[in-house]
């Protein structure tokens, strides 16, 4: 999932310029990630770096912040700054392994760890990354503990889902599934949404939020999280090449079939030809389905339902403890679900 940086860097500088500034905070989060890699063995500290030196948005960590600042909190209080650390090492331990899982030979600019070292040091340096998340997270509590185990495994779910549904499958040694919309929403639920409510969650849970608080935030990251993933899908299919951050049609070409896909194969007209592009699966078949879906309603029908999990996200937020005043936090949460919608158009 890809956010961009000027969103992010806008809710940053307004918050500061209203007294809520995530910046030390992130600051923070950059540092203790750097220790929080470190191992004994330096080829396992170097590979764990490779991807925290390469960047990022740290978009989870700083939902991790912002939903404790509702709750009392102060960017840079430890509780809230580990939790973010513990999300951010889970989120960078799933691109080792994706990585490796999809055969992409580039991540942030650089080239992918699996094409670095092997799939071997990439996959031992994801689960690495996997052990000091868990390490962090019981020193946070069992409550803290839990979410983080329970997350882990709705991500490997949801990475298997997507297997099965894919051309792949047989290669995997899986049993083939039928993609459709419902295994779709199944397999962001637990691949993209599950990451980001969660760190909805930990932040309400270390700053104290009542329940019902704590519950609705986590609501609000899971619809959140499944309208970036909806418009994700929908940019890999109509960004201009480097947009995104990724190929365009890297998912056609994977075999992997996304909302705007599925609503396309189900319309009358275009579903044999589309279905045979798909198919073929030649650098001049996935440009023709490029083509055929980037006029086609099936888009405009999938921007509807990242529109729709956006509004879902914002309506969350209403359920949110009486006592929580309306303010510059409050709003940002809500303008993101805003920017969730609005950047597919």
């Amino acid at each position: 999932m890809s956010v961009s940086h000027d969103a992010i860097d806008d809710l940053t500088r307004r918050g500061a310029d209203r007294g809520v500034d995530l910046r030390p905070g992130l600051d923070l989060v950059e540092q203790r990630l750097a220790g929080a890699v470190d191992a004994d063995l330096p080829l396992l500290t170097e590979a764990g770096q490779h991807l925290v030196a390469a960047g990022g948005k740290r978009f989870r960590p700083m939902l991790v912040l912002l939903t404790g600042l509702l709750g009392g909190g102060r960017p840079t209080d430890d509780e809230l700054v580990d939790a973010g650390v513990v999300v951010e090492l889970v989120h960078l331990a799933t691109l080792f392994h994706d990585d490796v899982i999809d055969g992409a030979e580039t991540r942030r600019g650089a080239d992918a760890a699996h094409v670095r070292w092997s799939n071997t040091t990439a996959i031992l340096t994801g689960d690495h990354l996997l052990a000091r998340a868990s390490e962090l997270a019981a020193e946070l509590g069992l409550e803290v503990t839990k979410v983080m185990a329970r997350t882990i495994a709705a991500l490997c779910a949801g990475q298997i889902r997507e297997v099965q549904g894919s051309s792949q499958a047989r290669a995997h040694g899986m049993p083939s599934v039928g993609a459709d919309r419902s295994h779709y929403l199944a397999v962001i639920t637990d691949k993209t949404a599950s990451l980001i409510a969660s760190a909805c969650r930990l932040g309400a849970l270390r700053s104290g939020l009542p329940r019902e608080s704590v519950e609705a935030l986590t609501v609000y990251g899971h619809h959140l999280g499944m309208s970036f993933q909806i418009a994700d899908d929908v940019l890999d299919l109509t960004a201009e090449p480097g947009e995104s951050g990724k190929a365009v049609g890297t998912d056609l070409k994977e075999g992997v079939h996304t909302l705007p896909v599925l609503y396309a194969l189900e319309a009358d007209g275009v579903h044999s030809t589309l279905a045979g592009h798909l198919a073929a699966a030649t650098d001049e078949a996935i440009d023709a389905a490029l083509a055929l879906l980037r006029g086609h309603p099936a888009l405009e029908l999938a921007r509807d339902d990242a529109r729709l999990e956006a509004a879902k996200a914002r309506r969350a937020l209403r359920d949110l403890d009486s006592a929580i005043t309306p303010g510059v936090v409050r709003e940002g949460l809500g303008e993101l679900a805003d920017f969730a919608a609005t950047r597919v158009g």
